[in-house]
């Protein structure tokens, strides 16, 4: 059975500075046990250079965190990339901060939208990575609400990110639940507190998160990757992978 699992490699961006720690790296992924990641904030690397380590490796990409702006005035460079390391997922992985405010949601609603059709000409899927700042409510709306509702769902996708949800006060399988049919991406992080009420980003069910929930929502709404991603670890960023891993799978996602 094909694996849904992929780990983002953001989690291990201490370790991908050059071509020879991306190789080293992804030869560790592979070794824990992924047979899929998505590419995040590695060092300058060419990307057949790139392909090369990740063939080398068995390793394939689900989907990329790419620049917003990359995407805006280079569309057709970024379909290339993408058809070359045969990903059909590119998404961003947070709102520039121009549109950080009211009237800015509105108007990325409508520049995603449009980015979104561009990229869709190369066959690529347009995706975005919400945190908790998405979740501020401007007049009884939240930031999120305004995107997803006004933005095209043919050009705009989610990648809902279960941690941030609920570090904004949300609830990550009503969202889920809400943008099914929308949602190939899913970022799978925990969150765990300590007795001096400081909120951590946790392995997969090694915090509090009602995953029974977050999966069950998952299923119903048609998630395609599963995606392990640690912003923060509090131990070796590959044994958070590992341990991660293992328990999502325990779970029953394979």
């Amino acid at each position: 059975m094909e694996s849904k699992i992929a780990a983002q490699m953001y989690t291990l961006r201490d370790f991908t500075r050059t071509p020879a720690d991306i190789a080293a790296a992804m030869k560790k992924v592979k070794g824990i046990g992924y047979d899929v990641v998505q590419l995040s904030a590695l060092g300058p690397i060419d990307p057949k250079e790139l392909k090369k380590i990740l063939d080398c490796e068995g390793l394939t990409v689900c989907a990329t965190h790419t620049s917003f702006d990359k995407m805006k005035n280079e569309p057709e460079a970024v379909i290339e990339e993408h058809q070359l390391l045969g990903c059909k997922y590119a998404a961003i992985g947070s709102m520039p901060s121009e549109y950080r405010n009211p009237e800015g949601f509105h108007k990325f609603a409508k520049d995603a939208t449009e980015v979104g059709k561009q990229l869709a000409k190369g066959g690529l899927v347009f995706g975005y990575h919400n945190h908790s700042f998405e979740l501020e409510r401007f007049n009884g709306r939240t930031g999120l609400e305004i995107l997803y509702s006004e933005s095209d769902p043919k050009y705009v996708t989610a990648e809902v990110d279960t941690y941030w949800i609920q570090h904004g006060g949300g609830d990550p399988a009503a969202w889920i639940d809400r943008l099914a049919g929308r949602l190939p991406l899913l970022h799978l992080k925990d969150m765990a507190i300590t007795n001096d009420m400081k909120q951590l980003m946790a392995e997969v069910g090694e915090g509090n998160l009602n995953w029974l929930a977050i999966l069950d929502a998952s299923e119903k709404a048609g998630v395609i990757w599963y995606i392990i991603e640690q912003d923060i670890c509090q131990r070796d960023p590959f044994e958070s992978l590992a341990i991660s891993l293992r328990n999502l799978r325990a779970m029953g996602v394979h």
